[in-house]
């Protein structure tokens, strides 16, 4: 490793040091948007087990780092070719950083107002697809859904204000109309 590459440790410690200080969310993105691309960029946390998906889900979550008060989660998510996930929230803040291979995002806006439960009308607002060091910056409450259109695994660099797992957060069916919960298994770096 380079003596000057940027480690996934300084990241952390840089993204609590913005965390801890009183930011607006688009503030705060602004801020740890140009660290997550320099980090995801770096060779230091890859490993073959980040390429390691579900072939039932299409898809993989690699942990680098979980705060043990859940305030902070950074894994790495691997896409099997042709497949991807649903439209889902993450219930929090989030930066996407892609790192190996072209992904699709597709963002959605919630048309309903949200109070019947397992319901969900959701209408596409837009694509844009993630090469290597592209960024992506989701405010608290976006959905998007991600396909990988490419015939190798891809993989990307995700870094959120909170561990998925505790945000309450949802996974959609855009065609049937229908929101339910949405946990991640994770599987833990080399």
């Amino acid at each position: 490793m380079a003596a000057d590459e940027y480690g996934l440790k300084a990241f952390v410690s840089d993204v609590r040091r913005i965390m801890s200080q009183p930011l607006d969310e688009p503030s705060l993105l602004a801020q740890v948007a140009p660290l997550a691309r320099r980090a995801a960029l770096a060779s230091g946390w890859r490993s073959e087990v980040n390429y390691i998906a579900d072939p039932q889900l299409g898809f993989g979550t690699t942990l680098l780092h979980a705060e043990a008060d859940h305030s902070l989660f950074v894994v790495a998510d691997c896409w099997l070719a042709g497949r991807g996930v649903n439209a889902h929230d993450h219930g929090t803040w989030a930066v996407v950083v892609g790192v190996d291979g072209r992904e699709k995002n597709i963002h959605w806006q919630r048309v309903d107002d949200g109070t019947q439960a397992g319901y969900a009308e959701l209408r596409k607002v837009r694509e844009e697809t993630l090469a290597e060091g592209d960024v992506l910056t989701m405010p608290t409450g976006a959905i998007h859904s991600v396909l990988n259109e490419t015939a190798n695994t891809t993989l990307s660099f995700h870094v959120y204000g909170r561990h998925l797992n505790h945000t309450g957060r949802s996974q959609f069916d855009p065609e049937k109309k229908v929101e339910k919960p949405f946990i991640i298994e994770t599987q833990q770096s080399g």
